[in-house]
């Protein structure tokens, strides 16, 4: 019989047990708490405002058998704490600490910025106790984020719509998008002429601009004209050494952007795939602000640099941090060993653990060197000289390793009054850009300048506003316009035009409706939450409980104090005004006012006023979808008036059914019985009988495919993975040696009898 080991050991999750088990002997036994064991209670606000903010815990829903197996383990033996070295893991450290009946100023609390074996034999010989700094820091940030959802939610119900929510640091990132959005629809595109010369010299060509844009079409085509007999020499030739130099270490938020732009990666995506490494023990922890590595790093970078490459792609640095935070660990995101080029359990860790391995060691060595030119060429008809620029790279430094750098652009060998052949000269139309819409490794960037959230809180902040249905990810088609095109060739100018799609953007943050209403209502009523500065101040004294420098009930207080009276402004404010319900005009049949407002799924148009609800007798209004493609803020009473005839009678199919055409929750879309089928091309205003039985036919064919068999309630599918039976709540596989078309009723119940529960994950809780 196996002897009980006389340590336990409490991580925060199954997959750092099990590395961290490879390292500490047969005295250890390793138990996970699953993340957070204990929190604020779920249905209620659990924060006493009246007795200084004293917050009530309860064991977390779903947690109770985890919490008894620790109070089991932990019987007669020595606990060791060894959650992960941030805020959140001091803070199920100390709640562990709670449950289990332990002191946590005599527990052994253990930490580590890497599971390597000696990274926990350091941590097992140095343990300390629970930092209650970083504890309350924990607190603050949690009762804060309750007390302003618990409070601010209800409001947004009542005004708005049931189920919204408005968390802190998540309503000032929705703020973000919007003002962005509006500032994108506000900007009106002009457009200006851009002159670029072809020429040849010494057989070769290449191409030189003109500086400034010229304003229009003819003061375009008056250019081009005194070009027409015009000379052209080489003015000035400049040459200049310059370099190119690595970017420090990842830090969260450089991972996020970097992982976004290289990998196209979602910002969600690279944490959790980081998570898996660092539990793994491939990489040190991944939520930092420091780009500084250890000493043990960078001489791990030397050695491989020196062996690989050679001392001149050696220059060891470390790099300086943009600001100090007691809640972060002080290491840049490395790979624990240097000399493992690639790991991971799947292509996309794989691929993501490169990426740190070669931002790491890129780190460490030489500056790329570049051999810029600049090239001046004189017109003899004009002042104005063309421009054109070059650029060979020298030496590779560390784009050996970490490349993208850009590919080499090459002038030809000239000297000052050598004479040069034009090809071509184009006067081409552009239009100017409003500022980018933000994407999520942008919309990290610009929280981390304006100093709002940490790096555990840009990922669950991006992902929950997307979520709860304030912002979508997705692509921007544009516009596509006819811009005009002007060549002087062989002495002669032609005119052409061209087709130039602006404004096009690929998956980016895109505003909804609703979160421009929330938005606006928010700055309106509630001022301090939706301010950059205040909420950024918030994070500091975050920062300064963490370090010790402020007791964090009296931090709660004072953004309390400034918070609560607001509610009950906010209580005053009209539904009409907050849901920004507004008149486009009467209604030429009726006579009765077309109104525009926010309703339970999304803005609809309604014909007639809301009526009183004391009335019973009131005539109720119409409704009417939005027209596709259109904002609350965008519609038109000349856009609206159509809606009212949805949904139309297309016609009827073969078989004589109805067919109707209408707007709903996910777009435009055609209607027999109980089959929809989405409009993509056309519109439910003109889509024709024909058009619509094609599309019908087409997805009744598609349903007919999909059923294998039909048993009421119970189905057998075929499914993207194969086939399998379902009763709409659980799904069973079939084995791939039975014919499913075999299955009878008896037979697939009891394949979904069999088929395993779903099992419930638990989560580590991160405030947003």
């Amino acid at each position: 019989m196996a002897t009980k080991a006389k340590n336990l050991v409490i991580v925060e999750s199954p997959a750092k047990a099990k590395t961290l088990a490879t390292f500490l002997g047969d005295d250890y036994e390793i138990k996970s708490s699953f993340g957070h064991i204990r929190d604020l209670p779920k249905k209620k606000t659990g924060v006493d405002v009246e007795k200084n903010f004293e917050p009530t815990y309860e064991i977390s829903v779903g947690k109770e058998n985890v919490a008894a197996e620790l109070r089991k383990a932990a019987k007669g033996r020595e606990v060791w704490l060894a959650s992960d070295e941030d805020r959140e893991g001091e803070a199920i450290a100390w709640h562990v600490c709670i449950l289990l009946g332990l002191d946590p100023a005599k527990t052994k609390r253990i930490v580590f910025h890497e599971i390597t074996k000696s990274a926990i034999t350091e941590a097992v010989a140095k343990p300390r106790t629970v930092d209650m700094k970083l504890v309350d820091a924990q607190q603050a940030r949690r009762i804060l984020d309750r007390l302003v959802g618990y409070e601010l939610s209800p409001v947004l119900w009542k005004k708005v719509r049931t189920g919204l929510s408005a968390g802190r640091v998540q309503s000032v990132a929705v703020r973000l998008i919007v003002e962005r959005e509006r500032e994108i629809k506000a900007f009106k595109a002009s457009s200006k002429f851009e002159i670029v010369g072809q020429f040849e010299a010494k057989g070769q060509q290449f191409s030189a601009k003109l500086p400034e844009k010229l304003s229009d079409q003819e003061g375009a085509k008056a250019w081009l004209e005194s070009a027409k007999p015009a000379t052209y020499k080489v003015a000035s030739v400049d040459e200049k050494p310059g370099s190119r130099s690595p970017g420090a270490p990842f830090t969260t938020s450089a991972l996020q952007q970097e992982a976004a732009r290289r990998l196209g990666y979602s910002v969600r995506q690279t944490m959790v795939l980081a998570q898996r490494l660092y539990e793994n023990g491939h990489i040190t922890y991944m939520r930092t602000d420091s780009p500084i590595l250890s000493d043990l790093a960078v001489n791990a970078a030397k050695d491989y640099i020196l062996k690989n490459f050679g001392d001149k792609y050696l220059e060891a640095r470390q790099f300086k941090a943009k600001g100090s935070s007691a809640q972060e660990a002080h290491e840049a995101i490395r790979p624990t060993n240097l000399n493992k080029l690639s790991t991971g359990d799947d292509k996309a860790q794989q691929r993501l653990y490169e990426l740190i391995w070669q931002r790491t060691l890129a780190s460490q060595m030489a500056p790329a060197s570049v051999l810029k030119t600049d090239l001046k060429v004189a017109i003899s008809t004009r002042e104005e000289q063309l421009v054109a620029s070059g650029e060979v790279l020298t030496f590779d430094g560390y784009l050996r390793v970490y490349g993208g750098g850009k590919d080499d652009k090459l002038l030809p060998k000239v000297a000052v009054g050598d004479e040069l052949q034009l090809v071509e000269m184009l006067a081409t139309e552009t239009y100017d850009r409003a500022q980018a819409r933000y994407s999520e490794a942008s919309l990290v960037r610009k929280l981390e300048e304006l100093g709002i959230g940490r790096p555990s809180t840009y990922a669950p902040t991006i992902g929950v506003i997307q979520d709860r249905g304030y912002v979508e990810k997705k692509d921007v088609e544009g516009e596509v316009v006819k811009t005009a095109q002007l060549v002087l060739k062989g002495g002669t100018i032609t005119e052409d035009q061209l087709d130039t799609t602006i404004g096009a953007d690929r998956s980016k943050l895109i505003p909804t409706d609703l979160a421009g209403i929330v938005t606006d209502f928010l700055i309106k009523y509630f001022p301090p939450i939706m301010d950059y500065e205040f909420t950024a101040r918030v994070e500091e004294e975050l920062d300064d409980i963490a370090e010790g420098k402020l007791k964090w009930q009296q931090a709660l207080k004072e953004f309390y104090d400034q918070f609560h009276p607001l509610i009950d402004i906010g209580e005053k404010a009209s539904r009409q005004e907050a849901t920004q319900a507004r008149e486009l005009g009467k209604d030429p049949k009726t006579g009765e006012p077309i109104i525009v407002r926010f309703a339970r799924f999304g803005p609809v148009l309604q014909l007639g006023p809301s009526p009183d609800p004391k009335d019973k007798d009131a005539p109720k209004p119409h409704f009417a979808p939005m027209p596709a493609g259109v904002s609350q803020d965008e519609v038109t009473l000349e856009q609206a008036l159509p809606m009212f005839d949805l949904p139309r009678t297309v016609g009827k199919t073969e078989d004589g059914e109805e067919i109707l055409a209408s707007i709903g929750r996910f777009g435009p879309y055609v209607q027999v019985g109980k089959v929809y089928v989405s409009l993509k091309e056309q519109e439910p205003l003109t889509v024709t009988e024909a058009e619509a039985r094609v599309l019908i036919a087409e997805k009744k064919k598609q349903i007919a495919e999909r059923e294998i068999a039909d048993f009421g309630k119970l189905k057998v599918l075929n499914g993207r993975y194969g086939p399998y039976v379902t009763d709409g709540k659980k799904n069973a596989k079939i084995p791939k040696d039975t014919d499913p078309k075999s299955l009878d009723e008896k037979a697939a119940q009891k394949l979904l009898d069999d088929a395993p529960d779903k099992p419930r994950r638990f989560r580590r809780r991160t405030v947003k």
